[in-house]
């Protein structure tokens, strides 16, 4: 029910780290035969938003790191402040992505996982999710040397207003 919270709907005052730690002990099994996890999650403000979403966002760039991991790799989280802003970073060692790639990720219904695999939704879906909570999502990728996806959502109060 932390993870889900299914009976809230709507933004709140939100502490990201500890939407870090529940997603993680979520999909934490899909990680650990692939990936060593490493947490980095600074000191950082309550963030207006809804938890739900950003959790389903998390969860998302955590799976998708995973599966583009060969052998065994890791995966780093990463949260601090950055003046007005939260960010949160998931890099991971995996297979990285050509430019072509990178530029399309957003884009709904393309996958690059084979038929039946994915349905190219999921980064569409976390793209919306963190623009509709007032944030923004980018990527960096490189062949053979993995990829970073930054997530940066607003420190705001309940009003709106920025502190």
């Amino acid at each position: 029910k932390d993870f889900a919270r299914v009976d809230e709907v709507d933004a709140r005052e939100t502490d990201l780290n500890q939407c870090v730690r529940s997603t993680v002990n979520i999909v934490r099994n899909e990680l650990k035969y692939v990936a060593q996890l490493d947490l980095l999650l600074g000191e950082i403000p309550m963030v207006f938003c809804n938890p739900q979403q950003i959790n389903q966002v998390i969860t998302n760039l955590l799976i998708n790191a995973a599966q583009a991991i060969e052998g065994h790799g890791s995966i780093t989280v990463t949260t601090f402040q950055e003046g007005e802003q939260v960010v949160l970073t998931v890099a991971d060692t995996g297979k990285g992505m050509p430019e072509d790639v990178r530029k399309r990720i957003f884009e709904p219904f393309f996958t690059t996982k084979p038929v039946g695999q994915g349905t190219g939704l999921g980064l569409t879906i976390s793209y919306d999710m963190v623009k509709k909570n007032g944030g923004d999502i980018s990527v960096e990728s490189e062949p053979g040397r993995g990829t970073s996806f930054t997530v940066r959502l607003p420190v705001q109060n309940r009003e709106g207003v920025n502190r």
